[in-house]
């Protein structure tokens, strides 16, 4: 089938609530370690995962977040530790669970379509144990959902990555496993499939109840699809937490940084405070002396009039659309303080205005955290 005809025939996602439920299971890891060599990818990971329950491991390329989903999938085995599904040890050499047993589901970054096989015969791979019509049944009703039954006969090269990444998901959720693990299934895509992918993926989860376990480096994706999200760090567990609590109470500077672009000024502690060019803020838990990071995110800063708050002058001014992206000097500040707000026209580049930073928006943290 030629390309074009797949546009033309392909209608877009399959209707809501058709997908089968799956009975979910709890998966936990306790005392987690992986090494490879001399490197150690994961460091005592504990992590206890509800059923149903849909969590996000974030972090930085090679903190430990897709080694901790093969360990999960039983594709690795680990150097220390346990994995459980439903409390039960499935990772000791003693009791190793083969990943075909296990009854998990995953839907790998590159897909791993076999290119061999049609659209059907891959969801179909994953089906062994039923009958030929009840196999072929269920593989349809698979590709129904994520909208490619239309394209059942067709090979994974005539599709789009996204129609790709969907053909990957509706094979991980024919066979109803009681967990889905999905290693950054929306990083493939641009940005406009990306929101539609990860909402219909949204919707497709919470259908089947399966426990589920994504893996992404984008914390949007995160906090647009999980009940809780795992941050890492070089191979340990920095917080977890829903995404509202991540990001208006990290516990460090890295947690910070991850949520947000930040303005960073550096200072010492003295009084309870932080004296900074852009104002004194408060210093919670910090001991007198210590060296301090004052954290400003861009989008809380507010400009008003000349002769309010803070004395500034705008440098710079670049419309994104909803907001514009500021630069304004402040004086003593060795550079212009970054701002993202919706400007009246009124004001140009030039113009001396007022700067207001919410005193109860910063974040504060001691230097060491770096």
């Amino acid at each position: 089938m030629a390309r074009s005809e797949i546009k033309a025939g392909w209608l877009g996602w399959g209707r809501r609530g058709t997908a089968g439920a799956a009975i979910p299971m709890a998966l936990g890891f306790e005392g987690v370690t992986q090494r490879f060599g001399d490197v150690t990818a994961l460091s005592g990971v504990s992590l206890s995962v509800e059923p149903g329950e849909i969590v996000a491991l974030l972090g930085q390329s090679g903190c430990g977040k897709t080694t901790l989903l093969r360990l999960a999938a039983g594709v690795e085995r680990p150097s220390e530790g346990r994995v459980l599904l439903e409390g039960r040890d499935v990772s000791s050499p003693s009791a190793f669970v083969e990943p075909e047993h296990r009854g998990v589901g995953f839907v790998f970054q590159d897909y791993a379509l076999f290119p061999h096989l049609t659209l059907s015969e891959n969801v179909r791979f994953g089906l062994r144990g039923q009958g030929g019509a009840a196999t072929e049944a269920t593989a349809l009703k698979a590709l129904a959902r994520v909208g490619l039954a239309e394209l059942a006969a067709s090979y994974p090269h005539m599709l789009s990555g996204g129609e790709q990444q969907r053909v990957a998901l509706a094979r991980a959720i024919a066979p109803r496993p009681g967990i889905l693990l999905m290693d950054e299934p929306f990083s493939n895509l641009d940005r406009r499939l990306r929101d539609v992918v990860r909402d219909e993926t949204a919707a497709l989860l919470e259908e089947t109840g399966a426990t589920s376990v994504i893996v992404t480096h984008d914390p949007e994706d995160a906090m647009r699809i999980a009940d809780r999200i795992v941050l890492m760090q070089a191979g340990r567990i920095v917080q977890t937490g829903t995404g509202e609590e991540l990001y208006r109470n990290p516990v460090s500077l890295f947690a910070a940084r991850f949520f947000c672009d930040l303005t960073e000024v550096e200072g010492r502690v003295s009084g309870g405070a932080v004296d900074t060019p852009l104002g004194r803020f408060a210093a919670p838990g910090l001991a007198e002396g210590t060296e301090a990071v004052v954290c400003i995110r861009p989008h809380r800063v507010r400009i008003v009039p000349k002769g309010y708050y803070l004395p500034g002058r705008l440098v710079a001014r670049r419309f994104l659309g909803e907001v514009d992206h500021l630069q304004v000097a402040v004086a003593g500040f060795d550079r212009p303080l970054t701002v993202r707000a919706a400007l009246s026209d009124e004001i140009a580049v030039g113009d001396e205005v007022g700067v207001e930073i919410p005193s109860d928006e910063v974040l504060v943290f001691p230097a060491a955290d770096q």
